[in-house]
Order: C-alpha cells, then sequence, then structure tokens
C-alpha cells in the first residue's frame, strides 16, 4: 500500500491561513487595507519575508491586491473559492513543474520584451535593486527566494500590460514554489549553481537596460530553459 507524503506547514502558509480566516469571517472585508509588512511580521513575530509570502500566495489566490505606495487591500471575491485553506493547494510533482514552466515561457519572455521596450528609469531601477538583493541573497535561501521573485514580478510590472500582470499574479506563488525547490536543490549540489542563476538574471537585466527587446526575450528563454533542465534532473 502506498501513502500520499504529508506536506509539512510553513510559516508563511501559517500566516495566510489565518488571514485567509479572516477574510472568511469577514473581519476582513473587500477594500479593507491590511497593515504594513512590518506591522504584521511583529503582530505574528515573524521575519517580514514570511510575511510577503503569505500575501503574494493570496495575491496568487486573486484575494488581495498590492498598489505601489499605497499598501495591500482585500480585494472582491467569490465566497465559494474560499472552501479551502492554502495548504490544502496545488502540490507541485514533476508534470505541475513542466506544465508552470511552459506558462513562464509564454508569458515572461513576452513580459521581458515588453519591459525592454517601455519599462521607465523608475522601473528598472526597481529591477536592479532586486537582482542587487538578489547577489547579496546567494547564500541565503529564503531571501533568494524572495529577490527572485521581485526581480521577476518587478520586470512584469515593466511591462505595462495589465494582463499579462494578472495573469502573473495568478502564478507568483507556484513560481515561488518553483523558486524554492530549485535553490533548495543548489544548496545540496554546486554553489556555482546559484551563482549561475544570479547571472542568467544579470543578462535579462542588461537587456532591458539597453533597451533591446529581443535579447531581454532571449535571455528570458534561455534563464527558463536552463531552470527547467535543472529542475528534471533532480525531481
Amino acid at each position: 500500500m502506498t501513502y500520499k507524503q504529508i506536506k509539512k506547514r510553513k510559516i508563511y502558509e501559517e500566516i495566510a491561513d489565518q488571514l485567509l480566516d479572516k477574510i472568511k469571517s469577514g473581519e476582513l472585508s473587500p477594500g479593507s487595507k491590511l497593515d504594513s509588512v512590518q506591522s504584521l511580521a511583529e503582530g505574528f513575530d515573524v521575519g517580514r519575508s514570511a510575511v510577503r509570502e503569505a500575501l503574494s500566495a493570496l495575491r496568487a489566490m486573486g484575494l488581495v491586491e498590492m498598489r505601489q505606495g499605497e499598501g495591500t487591500f482585500i480585494k472582491q471575491y467569490d465566497p465559494s473559492t474560499l472552501s479551502q485553506s492554502l495548504s490544502t493547494g496545488i502540490l507541485m510533482n514533476r508534470q505541475d513543474t513542466i506544465e508552470l514552466l511552459q506558462v513562464r515561457k509564454i508569458l515572461e519572455t513576452g513580459c521581458a520584451a515588453s519591459a525592454a521596450e517601455k519599462r521607465t528609469e523608475e522601473e528598472l531601477f526597481q529591477i536592479q535593486q532586486a537582482l542587487m538583493d538578489m547577489e547579496k541573497a546567494v547564500s541565503h535561501r529564503e531571501l533568494g527566494e524572495q529577490a527572485d521573485l521581485q526581480f521577476h514580478m518587478s520586470i512584469t510590472a515593466a511591462s505595462h500590460n495589465r494582463l499579462l500582470i494578472d495573469l502573473m499574479n495568478h502564478v507568483s506563488q507556484l513560481m515561488v514554489d518553483s523558486m524554492r525547490e530549485t535553490r533548495k536543490l543548489s544548496l545540496y549540489s554546486e554553489a556555482a549553481i546559484l551563482e549561475k542563476l544570479y547571472i542568467e538574471h544579470k543578462e535579462i537585466f542588461l537587456a532591458i537596460k539597453t533597451k533591446d527587446s529581443e535579447k531581454a526575450q532571449q535571455a528570458m528563454l534561455h534563464h527558463l530553459n536552463e531552470v527547467e533542465t535543472f529542475l528534471l534532473d533532480h525531481i
């Protein structure tokens, strides 16, 4: 007889489920503004990165929206979609990973090309800041995942395409899971893999900086192909 493995709960899942309960109960209603990341971190007695991951998970579920310079707000939602807690969501297996990376290739190559054409200096700065955070976090798994996600989402924002942004928001939590797996496996194989990931991201940034849309698209596709090869060789 075979049994499905029990998934160990993570801190961000606990936070997301508590916030989800407040949404279900009506304590947090559509339009409500959440406390700041710092306040939530202090209230839950956790690090800010765990709060950011929880908010990213709720955003992927379509329950919150993050408005730049304003904060995080509860969105209008369908109550029938709230029957499950976060911890009973999709568990990534090999086929899930393949399909996610296919979706990412379709969406993110377009995001990179569009960002190269349309990005502002402020948006370029945000992409560069995420890249710098990624370099600092090469040896720190949790921070590396957050910087990695921020890099990709900053590129998405710079595409100035609302539909692309919405689609990327919907898959952002699955992206976190995929990034976590890549970095977890990297730490147990070659440290050079993490440096390689950083270099691939830097190539994407430089193409966007020079407004070379074709090169940005190719660099993004190369990066995602490399991630796919690495993951499928290890799972």
